[in-house]
């Protein structure tokens, strides 16, 4: 990973920062995308570059602004001279119900989850292509066991299940191409699981009877990326055993 250099969407906070922690721990570089979270971006911008100067920078975008993902990788080259590993983390994440469905709801749910990783794998192909890269996707066990009510995510993370295989098919030999399907690990920040009971259950459905750690996702990212040089098109899940226990 020395001197790799990674672009992390959806970086700032939650997951994403983890991921940003521990690939730089590793020696690589940075390029931190943040939507609205700017204030967790320069405090873990500032955090990274006090380990290691001039190794962490930001870049702020609205993933559902198509015109602006070029622009995205474009600047992530420019500022580092190469791009090695796209790792596409930011998703939008709420329940839409099928009599509650809209077209708004559609549009930010596909847009982040399906719309931006499509694209700004389009845009980073070449590059990733010169250094014989990597992207990562993280998708979601319930792609294989829809969430109920959940009715647009669990068709938008189906469609990025669907595309990382495309893309591993695609961008082969040069580039590889893999996801992580997160179970429990964070509570949305929104209310949607705030009863301690339903929380329970979700934790007694997995095999382990635990939460996991955004570093448990933080460490497969870092597998794939570090050392899966003979893995490409595969989704790994992150779940305690969930995905096998719905």
């Amino acid at each position: 990973m020395q001197e790799k250099v990674v672009l992390v969407t959806g970086g700032a906070k939650r997951v994403g920062a983890a991921i940003c922690r521990r690939l730089h721990a590793q020696g690589a570089k940075l390029v931190i995308h943040y939507r609205s979270s700017l204030d967790e971006a320069r405090a873990l911008q500032l955090e990274l570059n006090q380990r290691r100067p001039d190794s962490a920078s930001l870049t702020q975008a609205d993933l559902l602004d198509i015109d602006l993902l070029p622009e995205l990788i474009d600047k992530t080259v420019r500022r580092y001279g190469q791009l090695d590993a796209l790792i596409n983390n930011a998703s939008s994440f709420f329940a839409t119900p099928l009599d509650a469905c809209m077209v708004e709801a559609w549009n930010d749910l596909i847009g982040s989850n399906l719309m931006a990783p499509l694209f700004l794998s389009q845009a980073a192909a070449p590059y990733l292509k010169k250094q014989r890269g990597c992207i990562v996707n993280i998708v979601d066990i319930h792609t294989e066991r829809p969430l109920k009510n959940f009715v647009i995510y669990n068709a938008a993370k189906g469609g990025l299940q669907a595309l990382t295989k495309s893309l591993a098919l695609e961008l082969g030999p040069e580039v590889r191409v893999n996801g992580v399907s997160p179970g429990p690990i964070l509570w949305p920040e929104n209310d949607t699981w705030s009863n301690a009971q339903a929380r329970d259950a979700i934790i007694q459905g997995t095999l382990l009877k635990r939460m996991g750690e955004p570093e448990d996702i933080a460490r497969t990212v870092q597998f794939l990326v570090q050392d899966a040089h003979y893995i490409t098109g595969q989704i790994i899940a992150v779940d305690g055993g969930r995905s096998i226990h719905l």
